[in-house]
This record gives C-alpha cells, sequence and structure tokens, in this order.
C-alpha cells in the first residue's frame, strides 16, 4: 500500500503575527521538524510539501541540510488552505492509495499516531486524528450563553488526516467545494456522506499558533 504524505506549509501567519514554517525553533525550521517522523514512517511512500512559490528556494534551501531517501516534492500553494491541499494532493503520486494530510506547524507529530490514523482509514473513507474535550463548551449568541454542549460529544480536531486519495479527489472535484471554505478536509468528506472514524490522538501533538504556543514547543525540546 502506497501513502503520501501532504503537508501544507504555505500560510501566511496571520494568527502567529509572522511566517512561522521557515522560523527556527531550536535550530531547526519547523517544518524539518515536522517532515522528520513521515520520513522515517515506513508507512509514507512520498512527501507533497506545499509551498508558497516566491518562498520555494528557501524551502528547498533547508531541505538540502538534512538527508532523506524518499521523495520530496515541493508543490505551489493556493489562496486558501483547502486550495493548497487540492495542489498537494493532485500532485501525489496516482498510484498511492491514500493521503495523509498533516498541518506543518505540529512538529510533535509522532510515528505512532501517523500509523495509528493510515490504519483506521483502512477501515473506513477516512480518519481523523481528535482529542476530547477536557473543558465545558457553550454556545453563545450575540455575547450571551445561548446552551451548553455535551463534553463527552465533543472532540478537538488535529491532524493528520487520512484519506482514500480517489475518494477525497472526488470531493475536492465536487462543485460545493470551490462556493464553501473548509478548515479540514474531513469536512468536506463529511457532506459527501463518507464515513469518517476518529482517532484518539495526542495532548503534545499541539499546533503552533500564537508566540505562547512557540515557547511551549521550545521548553518540550531538550
Amino acid at each position: 500500500m502506497k501513502v503520501s504524505a501532504i503537508i501544507p506549509a504555505a500560510g501566511i501567519g496571520k494568527r502567529f503575527g509572522e511566517k512561522k514554517q521557515l522560523k527556527f525553533l531550536k535550530g531547526e525550521a519547523l517544518f524539518i521538524r515536522t517532515l522528520k517522523p513521515f520520513l522515517l514512517s515506513n508507512l509514507i511512500s512520498e512527501i507533497v510539501l506545499v509551498v508558497s512559490a516566491n518562498e520555494r528556494e528557501k524551502f528547498q534551501n533547508e531541505l538540502d541540510n538534512i538527508s532523506y531517501s524518499k521523495p520530496i516534492f515541493l508543490i505551489p500553494g493556493g489562496t486558501r488552505r483547502q486550495d493548497s491541499v487540492k495542489n498537494g494532493v493532485l500532485a501525489s503520486n496516482k498510484l498511492s492509495d491514500m493521503v495523509c494530510i498533516h498541518d506543518a506547524a505540529r512538529p510533535f507529530i509522532s510515528g505512532k499516531l501517523i500509523e495509528k490514523s493510515i490504519l483506521a482509514c483502512q477501515k473506513a473513507d477516512g480518519s481523523v486524528v481528535a482529542i476530547q474535550s477536557n473543558d465545558t463548551v457553550k454556545i453563545s449568541k450575540n455575547k450571551k450563553i445561548s446552551h451548553t454542549l455535551d463534553r463527552e460529544k465533543i472532540w478537538l480536531v488535529q491532524t493528520p488526516q487520512v484519506f482514500w486519495r480517489h475518494k477525497l479527489i472526488k470531493a475536492i472535484n465536487d462543485v460545493s467545494f470551490k462556493d464553501i471554505t473548509v478548515t479540514d478536509e474531513s469536512s468536506i468528506m463529511e457532506k459527501m456522506g463518507y464515513k469518517i472514524i476518529l482517532v484518539k490522538g495526542e495532548n503534545k501533538n499541539f499546533k503552533i499558533t500564537n508566540a505562547f504556543d512557540w515557547k511551549l514547543a521550545k521548553n518540550l525540546i531538550v
């Protein structure tokens, strides 16, 4: 079975305040730290790294500083994250059975979690890594509490998200994909009626979104 890893890294870092993919985290570019578990995984046959077209050379320069034995392809991103993912999926090997999509800003992904998500997808149309909410979640309307959700049913989505390649391509080629903005690929798969399995994630597998996350990440690296 062939699995292509798709790593979207073309974001502008609006919430972070600057682009973070190339920012050095304890002496190494953030995206390099994210790639390494995928390079080490025997289940991943290739990596498609989606980057801003005008920064391709910067990403390539960082890749030239490490050794790797599997193909890494640099593909230009799109306007939205979902457009970048689409570019990556379509550029992946046509012989790949699955695509494993992972945020470039989640550098603490483990090989075990990559394996679990791929194995789970074999039993469904896709799999999504997530952790159960420890906090009470409330819905507000005009800044007033409308109602409280049952936190036992609330899952906070992470990545990787793994899908059968041909099914995801069918979903992203659907006309509705162009007309809506989604924050993850599972959303469009759900709208198409596909069966998506939840995989229990890891608290350490957080996304670096703001300055606090960056400080936390630095403290976690020995």
